[in-house]
């Protein structure tokens, strides 16, 4: 019984190790990639050469109701939501593109988190930028032009190739605890988020919800055995 005081250091949760085979040729690939197309978080960020899917949190806003997320009142609080990531230190810790921090969503986009409505935007290309990863529910007029739309998706992306790679991991994991309240401020939209962590943690979760139900089924496995044999 004692054994178990050592369990959390034995514990093997990592998503990678359990679900990929050792010296599979998929790691191989990933390390060919990573040799001959290396990252740089800190100076020349760049989505298509990452070789995992980075350290990043993803918030899709959606407008309450029936209203479109380019409204006024719904790009207050998307203006609002942008800053409360920021206030978190994002901008210590984000990945770094020309010396600024990546964009959270393509540049036709950014006056959006300012509070300030774009014209002329059209669907699903404005201005050779693809949109259609970032707005979505897109109701469009003549020519492709945007007449509404319903949610918007932003990605903050942060350093993970370097000795920052441990503080965006910490960043994240305050993130994920802290959200929730600040979600509850914006009466406008509504916000689901998703890390490069939340997988991970719900697998970790598991343990805790499955084992539990395992260790009754075996007793009443065990009992169910007893009882019968006493007949």
């Amino acid at each position: 019984g004692a054994g178990f005081l050592f369990l959390p250091q034995r514990q093997a949760n990592d998503i990678e190790e359990q679900f990929t085979p050792t010296g599979g040729p998929a790691k191989a690939d990933r390390d060919f990639v990573r040799r001959y197309f290396p990252t740089n978080d800190s100076e020349r960020f760049s989505v298509p050469r990452l070789p995992t899917e980075g350290a990043y949190a993803a918030l899709i806003a959606v407008a309450a109701g029936e209203d479109s997320i380019l409204n006024p009142s719904a790009l207050t609080d998307l203006k609002g939501l942008d800053a409360a990531v920021r206030a978190r230190g994002y901008k210590q810790l984000c990945a770094l593109s020309g010396g600024a921090c990546a964009s959270p969503c393509p540049e036709p986009l950014l006056p959006l988190l300012q509070g300030v409505a774009v014209e002329n935007l059209t669907y699903p290309i404005t201005n050779g930028t693809f949109l259609g990863a970032t707005l979505g529910g897109v109701r469009t007029g003549a020519g492709g032009r945007v007449l509404s739309a319903r949610a918007v998706k932003l990605v903050y992306f942060l350093r993970e190739d370097g000795p920052e790679a441990a503080e965006s991991r910490r960043w994240l994991e305050s993130f994920l605890r802290d959200i929730p309240s600040e979600l509850e401020k914006f009466s406008t939209i509504k916000v689901t988020y998703f890390t490069s962590l939340s997988r991970q943690q719900e697998f970790e979760g598991n343990t805790k919800s499955v084992i539990p139900l395992f260790s009754i089924t075996y007793f009443l496995t065990i009992t169910f055995s007893v009882v019968s044999c006493l007949r």
